[in-house]
């Protein structure tokens, strides 16, 4: 078991910074919303005309918020990949995989328009991203902390995606 957990701190994580591996850790979800908006940017236009659950908030805001999101993915998985741990490699396969079903959820909700569905693929993306927090705090605490604010948006989207599939 590894047991050597070092605190965090901005000033070792500034000075130990790799520039080529952070920008890569960065480019990765930066990528993956990218994709996502090219696949789905025909197709998003109906959420201002459906109806929606109280606390739906304005469509502007849902960009913002995923780029907030996706920044800290990619410093939560630089912080993992720079660590020296026997479990830096499960951490990031499940990190890749439930990226993978984060592309997925936008296909299935705005291009399918497959509420229950998508409904579903939030439920199984909670999940991962519960399970990679558990991956990432075996590697590193502040890691895995900073993925928290990606699983409350989640299960956010999942009470918007239950009113929308209620009310539509």
């Amino acid at each position: 078991m590894d047991i050597s957990i070092r605190r965090f701190s901005i000033k070792r994580f500034i000075n130990e910074l790799k520039v080529k591996p952070f920008v890569i850790a960065l480019a990765i979800p930066f990528g993956i919303q990218l994709l996502s908006y090219f696949v789905t940017k025909g197709s998003m236009d109906f959420y201002g005309e459906i109806s929606k659950p109280p606390l739906a908030p304005p469509g502007w805001l849902f960009p913002v918020v995923w780029t907030v999101l996706y920044a800290l993915m990619g410093i939560s998985s630089y912080i993992v990949y720079s660590e020296r741990s026997v479990y830096t490699g499960e951490a990031l396969t499940i990190y890749g995989i439930q990226l993978a079903f984060n592309f997925c959820w936008s296909i299935f909700f705005f291009v399918l328009r497959a509420f229950l569905l998508s409904l579903v693929w939030l439920c199984g993306l909670f999940i991962l991203i519960f399970i990679m927090i558990m991956a990432f705090r075996k590697v590193n605490r502040a890691a895995a902390y900073l993925q928290i604010p990606y699983a409350v948006w989640v299960l956010f989207a999942g009470y918007l995606n239950a009113g929308i599939f209620l009310l539509n």
